[in-house]
């Protein structure tokens, strides 16, 4: 998996609240992060290549994740670890790949022919049309998170949180769904642990598929 050094700190107040991938959508009060340069944007970065802040209060990235590649992705999710307070929380929303295959794929359905040629394109557009380079389930996102030195892993509904900071972030569209399955993840994460590292073999396999293509 892929490694940071930690990189020189900006100058900064203690305590920041990092917004990753903002686009244009900035959130007021916040340290707005993208790798364009757009109107808000306070820090043009790759935060691939790491995250020079420290002790930030809180991070939060929406809609970001999912156009990682794996181990990119793992290798930010500990970066974002690195960087937080020991108190600082982590807020992540990313699309539910249950979601997108309930949703995309009528599988069992007794439905046309030509209807499972419109399913098997928007399926596939779901994965490849936005850009998408890993989706997650629930289990997918916490093991990540875990495996990435977080302790706690709460996941909370669209807009809502326990944590009055965190309220009211997502800015993303929203789609019909349910409790049970919501079409996008969010997660919290917070804590400090000893990694829990991901199941090495389908990892290993994933990996070795996809740098094929």
């Amino acid at each position: 998996m892929r490694r940071f050094s930690k990189p020189k700190p900006y100058p900064a107040k203690t305590g920041p609240r990092l917004h990753i991938g903002c686009g244009e959508k900035v959130i007021p009060g916040w340290t707005n992060i993208d790798s364009r340069r757009l109107p808000g944007v306070d820090f043009v970065l790759d935060v691939r290549r790491g995250l020079p802040f420290e002790r930030a209060a809180a991070i939060y990235a929406e809609h970001f994740l999912e156009h990682l590649a794996l181990d990119e992705a793992l290798a930010l999710l500990a970066e974002c670890r690195r960087v937080l307070a020991p108190e600082g929380v982590l807020r992540i929303s990313t699309p539910n790949l249950d979601w997108v295959l309930a949703s995309h794929y009528r599988l069992g359905q007794p439905i046309p022919d030509e209807e499972r040629v419109v399913d098997c394109f928007r399926l596939l557009r779901a994965f490849h049309g936005w850009g998408h380079r890993f989706l997650y389930n629930r289990a997918m996102l916490s093991a990540a998170l875990r495996a990435s030195g977080f302790e706690t892993v709460r996941f909370q509904r669209y807009g809502e949180s326990d944590q009055q900071v965190l309220r009211g972030l997502e800015r993303h569209e929203t789609w019909e769904d349910t409790p049970e399955l919501p079409h996008v993840l969010i997660a919290e994460a917070s804590g400090i642990a000893r990694p829990q590292p991901l199941p090495e073999k389908p990892v290993r396999e994933f990996l070795a598929a996809v740098e094929t293509t």
